[in-house]
């Protein structure tokens, strides 16, 4: 059964047109994902590829078909993406290949997607956001606030009703491959900043070096930077849009309580610390 508040925007995204239906087994998979994080900046990277000129962008930006529309078979997926005959026509036109991929940042988190993923496109380049895990959980829980998926009048309180609204959910998810944790996707402001175990899952079945991590604020920083990595992992020609806006990024609000950062950032030190190992090196974020 889902959990799904009555007040809260669609769940999923819309289904494809008949005529995408149709011709799914005339359109190919995807070249490459955007796993997240969510509120990392995996819509302005989305974005900024979609503007290259090999891009082909598909039917919506977030798919959602290895979380919570896997259900729904392969031919559902590939309606979302171009057809074969779009791909070899932007490649006689423009002199190169044409690509095409998506982003749906609850792949990180969602413990099904790797195996899930691999069974579907065991080759394919993957990049991962990662942004300061708490500064991204209280993003997370404004704009969640914003679509009326959340129901605590304070991120203090959200914080601590995460365990009793997270309790059970895994293995609920485990059990039933159509079950949908609304609670796991939208209230997991904690359980989502502690990357290391989630990259770590997708180590176990990819091997690293497919599998591109990078990190938000240099993505802030550094656009034009950043983006000359992506192009070359995802084995592109240079290009460079005009500009590099920020994209669904969240409005002003308050600034998080000093109490609050210090609780997180004591929380987040270990799991930062076995993040920064994995990896080979360390991101500026926030310390105790």
């Amino acid at each position: 059964m889902t959990q799904t508040p009555t007040t809260v925007a669609s769940f999923h995204p819309p289904k494809p047109r008949l005529f995408r239906t149709v011709t799914a087994s005339a359109r190919a998979l995807p070249d490459f994902l955007i796993l997240g994080a969510q509120k990392a900046g995996t819509t302005s990277l989305h974005r900024y590829l979609e503007l290259h000129p090999a891009m082909l962008a598909p039917s919506v930006k977030e798919v959602h078909f290895f979380d919570v529309q896997w259900w729904r078979g392969q031919r559902y997926y590939r309606a979302h993406f171009p057809t074969t005959l779009a791909r070899i026509a932007r490649r006689l036109s423009r002199g190169q290949r044409a690509i095409t991929g998506e982003a749906s940042p609850y792949y990180l988190a969602h413990p099904q997607v790797p195996r899930r993923v691999h069974s579907v496109c065991p080759r394919i380049p993957m990049i991962v956001i990662l942004r300061d895990p708490i500064e991204r959980a209280h993003s997370h829980y404004l704009h969640n606030c914003r679509i009326g998926a959340e129901s605590c009048t304070t991120f203090a309180e959200a914080l601590d009703r995460e365990p009793e609204r997270l309790a059970g959910e895994l293995e609920r998810m485990s059990a039933d491959e159509r079950y949908e944790s609304f609670a796991h996707r939208h209230h997991s402001y904690v359980l989502r900043g502690q990357y290391a175990a989630q990259l770590r899952a997708w180590f176990d079945v990819f091997p690293r070096e497919q599998i591109l991590v990078l990190e938000n604020e240099a993505l802030a920083r550094d656009p034009a930077g950043v983006y000359r990595r992506v192009l070359d992992f995802l084995q592109l020609p240079p290009w460079q849009p005009q500009a590099f806006a920020r994209h669904n990024a969240a409005g002003s609000s308050a600034p998080l309580e000093a109490k609050i950062q210090t609780q997180l950032a004591e929380h987040f030190e270990p799991h930062n610390r076995e993040l920064y190992e994995l990896l080979g090196h360390e991101f500026a974020w926030t310390r105790p």
